[in-house]
């Protein structure tokens, strides 16, 4: 135990970051303040101003600068296609897959009844207010293929089936137990492009 509170609780602060442990939050907190002090003072000013600047997308619910961001202002963009997916990562895993030209829905998370989080604990009741507000044509479920994604897919089915929209999943081409931030671009685009139709009006 560091004698320090201010490092105590540094080293607190990175244990919260995904996959970093007390060791690991331990090195990272002494490299900064043993010997790049400017770096340290780099990322607590970005991370202040991203705190600041950053908030929801009011149509896709992605993060963003703006009440609307480029994306969802983009007239370039198909709006009558909705893919909807977990987080902002998986967003951009399939953007830089290049086949998808539609608009997104970001739910920032999963249905999880282990860890208490159910749909009313993520993006499902902003994600019907725009299918309400805007014309969707067909929305295509791009939940991740793990237990949670499998979950929070099954209950956007059961809850969109009853609407006068297309609805469908993207196709197995993502390994069961994949997450999209961590798969190969040609197999994002694969998955987009062979989605599988789960309900048409």
């Amino acid at each position: 135990m560091s004698s320090s509170q201010a490092i105590e609780a540094l080293r607190e602060a990175f244990t919260s970051l995904p996959g970093v442990g007390p060791k690991s939050a331990q090195r990272m907190a002494y490299h900064l303040l043993e010997r790049d002090r400017k770096a340290a003072k780099s990322i607590a000013d970005a991370l202040q101003h991203a705190l600041d600047t950053i908030k929801h997308c009011r149509r896709c619910n992605n993060l963003s600068e703006t009440e609307l961001c480029s994306l969802c202002a983009s007239p370039k963009r198909k709006h009558s296609l909705l893919c909807v997916v977990e987080t902002p990562a998986d967003l951009e895993a399939i953007e830089l897959a290049g086949s998808y030209n539609g608009c997104y829905f970001v739910l920032m998370g999963t249905i999880s009844p282990l860890d208490g989080i159910g749909p009313d604990n993520i993006g499902v009741d902003r994600l019907m207010q725009v299918l309400d507000e805007f014309d969707i044509e067909e929305v295509i479920l791009a939940t991740n293929l793990t237990a949670e994604g499998e979950t929070t897919a099954e209950f956007l089915t059961e809850l969109l089936s009853g609407k006068d929209i297309k609805l469908s999943r993207i196709a197995r081409g993502v390994p069961v137990g994949g997450e999209l931030e961590y798969i190969d671009r040609n197999t994002v685009a694969r998955a987009i492009n062979d989605r599988q139709e789960l309900y048409k009006p």
